[in-house]
C-alpha cells in the first residue's frame, strides 16, 4: 500500500512568484491612486475614463468623514482597482497633476531670477533679452527697492512684488511656449 502525501504543493515558476510584500505594496499603491481620485473635484473626476462601479465607490467615499470608515472605503476602491487595469486611470490622474508640476518648475525659475536680479544689476538685461515682454525699468525699480528693504530690514513688499511680476511673466511665457 502506497501512502499519499497529504501535503501537495503546486510548483510555481519563478516568473509567476510575487512576494507578499510586493503584493501589499501594489495594493497600497492602488489605494493611493483611489485616494487621489477621491480628492479630485467632480469636474476633474468626470474627465477620467473609468468603470461605473469604481466611479460609484469614489462618490460613496466623498461624504464619509469617519477615519476608519473612510479607510475601509479606500480599501474597497483599491480592491475594485485590482480587478481592472488601473494603469490608464493612473496615467490620466498623473496628466491632471502635470500642469501643477510645470507651474512649480516655473515658480522655482522665478525665484532664481529674483535672486539674480537682487544680486546682479546686469541680470535685468539678460532677463529682458530672454523675455522681451518684460519692462526693464519696472524690474530695476523693484529690484532696487527690494535691495533697500533688505538692507534696512524692512518688510519685503517690493521683494514679493518683484517675485509676482517675474512669476506672471514666466507663467505667461510658459503658456505661450509649452
Amino acid at each position: 500500500m502506497v501512502r499519499q502525501n497529504r501535503y501537495t504543493f503546486a510548483v510555481m515558476e519563478d516568473d509567476d512568484f510575487i512576494s507578499k510584500t510586493r503584493r501589499k505594496r501594489q495594493m497600497r499603491e492602488l489605494q493611493d491612486v483611489g485616494a487621489a481620485l477621491v480628492k479630485l473635484s467632480r469636474d476633474q473626476l468626470a474627465r477620467i475614463d473609468m468603470p461605473e462601479r469604481l466611479r460609484d465607490a469614489i462618490e460613496a467615499c466623498r461624504p464619509i468623514t469617519k477615519h476608519e470608515a473612510r479607510r475601509r472605503q479606500h480599501q474597497y476602491i483599491g480592491k475594485i482597482m485590482r480587478d481592472i487595469d488601473a494603469g490608464p486611470i493612473a496615467a490620466q490622474l498623473a496628466q491632471l497633476e502635470a500642469p501643477s508640476k510645470r507651474q512649480t518648475a516655473v515658480f522655482h525659475v522665478a525665484e532664481r531670477w529674483r535672486t539674480d536680479l537682487m544680486d546682479d544689476a546686469g541680470a535685468i538685461e539678460r532677463f529682458v533679452k530672454e523675455y522681451p515682454g518684460a519692462d526693464p525699468d519696472r524690474l530695476r525699480q523693484l529690484a532696487e527697492e527690494a535691495r533697500d528693504e533688505k538692507r534696512k530690514s524692512k518688510s519685503p513688499h517690493s521683494y514679493r512684488e518683484l517675485f509676482h511680476v517675474l512669476n506672471a511673466l514666466l507663467q505667461d511665457h510658459a503658456r505661450r511656449n509649452p
